[in-house]
């Protein structure tokens, strides 16, 4: 039901409280697949079910809802699906944590009552974060929301695991992988953050075998792991070893014998130039073992204590180990030096312990075959990659990429569906729960304890969430989908993952556009984080400034490959364009009291030059949002809409309106009302994707009979050929630069705004004078004018200031209207104060120190600063001597 009228303040909790509760009721985020409609859709990248709304989340759903919102506006049947990831590890850890507060553990529930903790915990606690991306005014179907170990997942998992395993893909292999001591698990490399952190070299030196006196000396950031050496190496081409390869040389501590390999993967330039390998402790080292058939030593346990194979030093924690190996070096005359050295050390992204590579028995996805079809189909365009700068990073990592460990030793997940027989020790996967073993009968058959990596079910996200392996009509109507969302971080742990699936089980992209969003920063450029303290929250700035400020904060600062600096004024200062949209609302409405625009024939209105100027504008920006929006330039399409509505609309159409509305005929009153309320109307629309709650409250109360029940089911704005009037909106500009011009000949002189003078436009032209003549009431009006003379060739009075606009010379006498000795002191006060600001910003840019020493954009910021305060100064100075001149 319409309102009649709106309150005198925008207050934005209840009004999107009213809204969003509206739109779900209705429906109008429910997709049906048999509509008819040309299809779009785009699956939410899931959040972790343990997770609250952050700036990245903020960004990324608001730039998916922008989309989905202008789609389903545009005419397509959109389907947004919604979802959570059941996040493995960091569920766990967060029950855990729960268990140990009540003194017990996991492993004292034992598995089965352990997964029913998590789940219960996931019904009462899990998934706040589904609350809040509605608060965001996130148009997902929710209807359809799914989470990654719901029934249909689950299903959908298993059929991938068996087909991968019946056709080569999946295997089981001892190799070396990122592994947490606390959580006791495998990691993904995107699982591990890296830190640089200060650290040594230590220098070790390892006595050669069969030439006393003799010894090679290898660096290494890791001395405990000396314990698991199998070799040193040499570069093939180094002259200065080349007589040592093949030899041996005695591994201190332990006194083992190790041969001396040579290898290209050595940096000739590092340290030495002598490494030792360590196989079942480094990655690199582990390639190096496998290239010459060296013994792998493992000599930590999962804990990261070292085990029997690590001697003396068995039962020391590895940073333990470390100390005192280093210490029993130093006895022995063995340790040359130490050198500082900063370097990267992995931690586990849930408990930040530093991550060992550890060697285990692990399942692998053979993912070569898979990657060569995800790699062509980014080359041959089928899915394009936007801003395309990411195109190469995504090459890279797919011509060079590595098969996938995708199991992990944690309880809460997809547990792996394979059975070991205890009678013939062969292995049954099955879809379905085997209670025998497929190789000989036996009943002594048991479950693989470990579950699948986070990242296996969320490969499938795009087609399992639409009811595959069944073939189900949202299958048939929404794949592929037509945009992915995402940040740059997890371009190749999810998105290449997800194209490899798709192309593999569904034999089409999983998705026709995949557009990559930076990062949101803090207002100095660095990312956001607890420690810093800079975190801006999202859910306090809604509750301060309301969604649609923030929402187009975001959207206004989304520039492509550009990360985003934000500052909560920036966000006050888009509230103040709320309150501006609002405001001019508001105006509208008192002045379209009793307004039936259903009864107007828009073929019969005599349109003045500002009306015919406005929908010439309106036309533009409908135009350059759309094309900013087809190509994910969402910062270019918030811009357009911005200028339109703030300068455009506001400060220009509605200023040129009043005299029509307030003094003009009926006709002319009639014709005003009509234009005024259409312009609002389609701005309306085409703001709804960006501002859908505002928009919403204030579309509700126009007159007129509506086209939809809801703005967001309304047709989106299209340019219109029969508001197109290049010429009469060329005629206006004409007509607005004359009143610019006599405006800043007002600023200039510091004329009060509601003072009225006087001005003579000398125009150039026939065609300039009767166009300012039909516009004459414009011209008084807006630039607060108490006389006026127009013509050719008028004399231009000594003391006047003068500005050109077009071909018309605008003069505006200053005799009486400025006290030139008091003017002249203000602006000589101004300048001497630009003159110390910018003594002090070219001191400072001239000292290298600063410059060379503070960050790049703090610099720049102090450029742009003296750039401004020059540029001051020299309007300054020309408004000084124009002053003179009267003097």
């Amino acid at each position: 039901m319409a309102e009649k009228e709106l309150a005198k303040v925008y207050e934005p909790t209840a009004v999107e409280r009213k809204w969003y509760e509206t739109w779900e009721q209705e429906g109008y985020f429910r997709a049906d697949p048999d509509s008819g409609k040309p299809p779009y859709s785009i699956v939410i990248p899931p959040p972790n079910v343990t997770g609250a709304l952050h700036m990245g989340h903020a960004l990324n759903n608001t730039l998916q809802d922008i989309l989905c919102r202008w789609k389903r506006m545009s005419g397509y049947e959109v389907l947004w699906m919604p979802g959570t990831d059941h996040a493995g590890i960091a569920t766990q850890n967060v029950v855990e944590r729960q268990l140990a507060g009540e003194g017990t553990s996991r492993h004292e529930l034992g598995r089965e009552a352990f997964i029913e903790r998590v789940w219960k915990w996931k019904a009462e606690s899990g998934g706040q974060i589904i609350g809040q991306l509605k608060r965001l005014g996130a148009s997902c179907d929710w209807g359809r929301e799914r989470f990654t170990m719901d029934e249909g997942l689950s299903r959908a998992v298993r059929e991938v695991f068996v087909r991968l395993y019946e056709e080569g893909l999946i295997y089981r292999d001892n190799r070396l992988i990122n592994w947490c001591p606390r959580c006791h698990t495998a990691l993904s490399d995107i699982e591990v953050e890296h830190e640089d952190k200060a650290g040594n070299l230590w220098h070790i030196r390892y006595p050669v075998v069969g030439e006393p006196g003799r010894f090679v000396v290898v660096a290494t950031t890791r001395p405990e792991t000396m314990l698991g050496d199998t070799a040193v190496a040499v570069h093939p081409e180094d002259e200065r070893y080349a007589d040592l390869v093949g030899k041996k040389v005695l591994l201190p501590l332990v006194n083992r014998e190790i041969p001396v390999v040579a290898d290209e993967y050595v940096d000739r330039e590092f340290g030495t130039g002598v490494v030792k390998i360590t196989p079942a402790h480094d990655f690199n080292d582990f390639e190096v073992g496998r290239r010459h058939n060296l013994d792998l030593l493992n000599v930590f346990d999962e804990s990261a204590v070292v085990n029997a194979a690590g001697h003396q030093y068995e039962g020391m924690e590895r940073f333990a180990a470390r100390k005192r190996v280093v210490e029993d070096l130093e006895a022995l005359g063995l340790l040359e030096k130490i050198d500082d050295h900063a370097h990267a050390v992995g931690g586990c992204y849930r408990c930040k312990t530093v991550v060992e590579p550890y060697l285990s028995l692990q399942w692998y996805v053979k993912v070569g075959p898979l990657a060569e079809r995800a790699l062509a189909a980014v080359k041959d365009g089928r899915t394009r990659i936007v801003p395309q700068q990411w195109e190469n990073t995504y090459y890279d990592w797919m011509e060079n990429i590595k098969d996938w460990c995708i199991s992990r030793q944690i309880w809460w997940g997809h547990r792996i569906p394979a059975w070991y027989c205890d009678h013939c020790g062969e292995t049954t996967v099955a879809k379905i729960d085997p209670t025998v073993c497929a190789a000989c009968g036996s009943d002594e058959i048991r479950q693989e304890t470990d579950v699948l990596d986070t990242w296996f079910s969320s490969a499938l996200w795009p087609f399992s969430t639409m009811g595959w392996p069944d073939r189900t009509p949202e299958l048939a109507a929404f794949y592929p989908t037509s945009c992915l969302v995402t940040g740059f971080d997890i371009l190749f742990f999810w998105v290449a993952r997800m194209m490899m699936m798709g192309l593999h089980f569904m034999d089409e992209v999983p998705f026709s556009d995949v557009y990559i969003h930076a990062l949101v920063r803090d207002a100095q450029g660095q990312k956001m984080s607890k420690s810093k303290g800079n975190v801006i929250d999202p859910l306090v700035v809604i509750d301060q400034y309301g969604t649609d400020a923030f929402r187009f904060t975001l959207a206004a600062f989304a520039a492509q490959g550009r990360d985003i600096k934000l500052a909560e004024e920036r966000i006050a200062g888009y509230r103040n364009f709320v309150n501006k949209i609002w405001n001019a609302s508001r105006f509208a409405l008192m002045n379209l009291e009793g307004f039936e625009p259903d009864t107007v024939d828009p073929a019969t209105l005599d349109l003045s030059n500002a009306d015919r100027w406005i929908l010439h504008r309106l036309n533009a920006a409908a135009a350059e949002t759309a094309e900013a929006l087809e190509a994910y330039r969402f910062n270019d399409a918030a811009g357009t809409l911005y200028r339109f509505t703030w300068s455009e609309f506001c400060d220009w159409y509605i200023e040129l309106a009043k005299d029509d509305l307030y003094r003009g005929d009926d006709a002319r009153k009639e014709t005003a009302r009509y234009i005024l309320w259409l312009v609002l109307e389609n701005l309306l629309r085409l703001l709804h994707p960006f501002m859908p709650f505002i928009t919403e409250e204030i579309w509700q109360t126009l007159p007129g009979a509506r086209p939809a029940p809801s703005i967001m089911v309304a047709g989106y704005p299209r340019p219109a050929p029969e508001r197109d009037f290049p010429e009469g909106a060329a005629e206006m500009e004409l007509v607005m630069e004359v009143i610019r011009g006599i405006r800043n000949i007002r600023g200039e002189m510091d004329v009060a705004p509601s003072r009225e003078i006087a001005a003579i436009l000398s125009c150039g032209s026939v065609e300039s004078l009767h166009l300012l003549k039909r516009n004459e009431v414009y011209v008084m009006s807006l630039a607060r004018l108490s006389d006026l003379a127009m013509g050719q060739g008028l004399e231009r009075p000594a003391d006047a200031a003068v500005q050109v606009a077009g071909d018309v010379e605008i003069a505006v006498p200053l005799k009486g209207l400025v006290d030139v000795e008091e003017e002249e002191k203000r602006l000589l006060k101004e300048i001497g104060k630009l003159d110390k600001e910018i003594e002090m910003f070219g001191r400072k840019l001239e000292n290298p120190s600063f410059v060379e020493r503070a960050p790049a954009d703090v610099v720049a910021k102090e450029r742009e600063k003296l750039a401004e305060v020059t540029q001051k100064k020299d309007v300054l100075l020309a408004s000084l001597e124009k002053i003179r001149k009267l003097a």
